[in-house]
């Protein structure tokens, strides 16, 4: 009798636990952490390789929903038709701009809705008609398909363009080996340079000297400048003065010969027999 009811209590146990378990998904997905949801079609023109089933939606960074499906359009085989589920609180605008995002080097997407301007319009979606969303091509290219066609059109322009390549090569090897010949030519030229220009510490070299001796020059010729200046001002000054009574001399001796003219005008006999000239 005790084996039999510790079976019926082992078996009331797993059956409470069950119920448990249900009850907690069912208040989950209804009432607790997830709120209604809204179903959305997103058209994918292209790969979708890394998304799947269950993947995260985000808008503007913020996870919104999730993948429900990914089906094959029969009649268009490039597209995927993805359905998702979002938050019914979460406004999804007609501009949004959706596109795929890859974590990190593991490759798996999830699909990224970005922007949507206020004042374009909502979108109105419901399980019955669930609202279009159309990526545009270059949404389901990931950073390795990226990658793989820019490897191609690198290949593509190196096949276009090997005998230039080819050229290119070797002009490089004749110009490296001209200056392996030359290289005994090289150091004097280096050593040259270096003799007019001076050595690391900018000291020495005949530029250095030359600008040097300019230099000392200019200030021999600025001090000689200066004397020549000093000296012009005294001779004007002397000169000024010498001018200045030279012209008071000349101008009694004109006072006087004036003088003289008046009176040989007055009395002109008084040149000839001296005195007054007057009888």
């Amino acid at each position: 009798m005790e084996t039999k009811a510790n079976y019926v209590l082992i078996g009331m146990f797993t059956l409470a636990v069950i119920a448990g378990v249900f009850g907690f998904v069912y208040w989950f997905q209804n009432v607790g952490g997830t709120r209604e949801r809204v179903p959305y079609r997103i058209v994918f023109q292209g790969s979708v390789a890394g998304l799947h089933t269950g993947a995260n939606v985000l808008l503007n960074g913020i996870q919104v929903g999730d993948v429900t499906s990914l089906k094959l359009d029969p009649q268009r085989p490039k597209e995927v038709a993805a359905l998702v589920n979002i938050d019914k609180s979460v406004q999804i605008h007609s501009d949004v701009e959706v596109g795929l995002e890859f974590q990190g080097l593991t490759g798996v997407a999830q699909i990224a809705l970005k922007g949507g301007s206020p004042d374009s319009p909502l979108l109105q979606s419901s399980k019955e008609k669930p609202a279009l969303l159309t990526a545009p091509p270059a949404a389901t290219l990931d950073f390795t398909q990226a990658a793989r066609d820019t490897l191609r059109r690198l290949d593509d322009f190196v096949a276009a363009n090997q005998d230039i390549i080819k050229d290119a090569l070797k002009n490089i090897d004749t110009f490296t080996a001209a200056l392996a010949r030359n290289s005994d030519r090289l150091d004097k030229i280096v050593a040259g340079v270096q003799d007019l220009t001076g050595g690391d510490d900018g000291k020495g070299g005949k530029l250095n000297e030359a600008a040097k001796s300019i230099r000392t020059l200019s200030d021999n010729l600025d001090q000689r400048t200066a004397d020549i200046s000093v000296n012009l001002n005294r001779l004007l000054v002397n000169g000024n003065k010498h001018i200045e009574v030279v012209g008071n001399d000349l101008h009694r001796t004109l006072g006087t010969i004036d003088t003289a003219v008046k009176n040989f005008d007055k009395n002109p006999s008084r040149l000839i027999f001296g005195g007054s000239g007057s009888k």
